[in-house]
């Protein structure tokens, strides 16, 4: 599959066209997001609105995840000190990752993605897997094992919960810290330091899930893990809003585009995969219209 076979050269342009305004859009959006679960179970913590928030939280960690990811291809800003800045301040250290270790790791994976040699095979290359199985999985992820295990990675040396990548020093371990101690800051002098310990809750065992989700919804149980083609070894989920909301923020449900052009920004990648239908890129491709949907093709097989 060539660029070049559906895309003119104006075309590409018009795809890899990078905003400042379409990236401080989300960037704060999540932030605001996050502000406003935070005032809400602080206004009225009660078992609903607690248990919500953490499920809430872990989408919008998610989210920043996802622009984290975006900063590290240089597709989120147009101004390229913003990627840096913004994308290791605002995204990845809230969410205990280190930006310049993780993009290493990640841009490996798109150079070796189709190949025996994708360092992230192990996050889905078992797939399909039996219920059980996937069962005992989703118990570590939401019993805290999961995100227990990675902490003591990282405080070894990993980059972050979401990256094999080691950092280079304990520079980003500290600032990880740091940013964490300006969160609960914050929430104290807002008279809602409480709120923290949901945050914490959040990336522990949800998150963890959503992650794990949304590893198998990109990859697992794909046409051909081994074909170059993302056609093949990628998979693209057409889902519902309130899916979006938690499994795929900020367009990462489009995967199969973002690796046919890793250059496209993630608030252009709906209008690609509209232009590769129209171009009949897509014919014979599989489509799902849900997480449900993955899950039912990946698990129990």
């Amino acid at each position: 599959m060539k660029i070049s076979d559906y895309l003119t050269r104006e075309e590409v342009s018009r795809f890899t066209a990078k905003s400042d305004f379409h990236a401080w859009r989300l960037v704060l959006g999540n932030w605001l997001a996050i502000a406003a679960i935070f005032a809400v179970v602080g206004a009225y913590p009660n078992p609903v609105t607690i248990v919500l928030a953490v499920v809430l939280l872990a989408g919008r960690q998610l989210g920043l995840s996802v622009l984290m990811h975006e900063c590290g291809h240089r597709t989120l800003f147009r101004t390229a000190w913003l990627n840096d800045v913004i994308g290791q301040w605002l995204c990845a250290l809230p969410v205990m990752n280190d930006q310049p270790a993780y993009a290493r790791g990640h841009l490996e994976h798109h150079r070796r993605a189709g190949t025996r040699d994708d360092p992230d095979l192990p996050n889905y290359q078992a797939y399909p897997v039996s219920k059980e199985s996937f069962r005992r999985k989703v118990f570590r992820d939401l019993t805290g094992q999961t995100g227990i295990k990675f902490l003591g990675y990282m405080a070894r040396g990993a980059s972050g919960a979401i990256s094999r990548e080691r950092r280079e020093s304990a520079l980003p371990f500290l600032q990880q810290l740091l940013v964490q101690g300006l969160l609960f800051l914050v929430l104290y002098l807002c008279g809602i330091g409480w709120t923290y310990s949901l945050w914490a809750l959040a990336y522990l065992t949800v998150f963890m899930l959503i992650i794990r989700i949304r590893q198998v919804a990109e990859h697992a149980a794909v046409p051909d893990l081994f074909d170059p083609d993302p056609r093949m070894n990628t998979r693209t989920v057409d889902a519902p809003w309130w899916q979006r909301l938690l499994f795929a923020p900020n367009g990462v449900n489009f995967h199969m585009e973002h690796h046919f052009m890793a250059s496209v920004p993630c608030y252009r990648l709906r209008s690609l995969r509209r232009h590769l239908r129209a171009r009949q890129a897509l014919e014979g491709v599989p489509e799902f219209s849900g997480y449900g949907q993955v899950l039912r093709h990946a698990v129990g097989v």
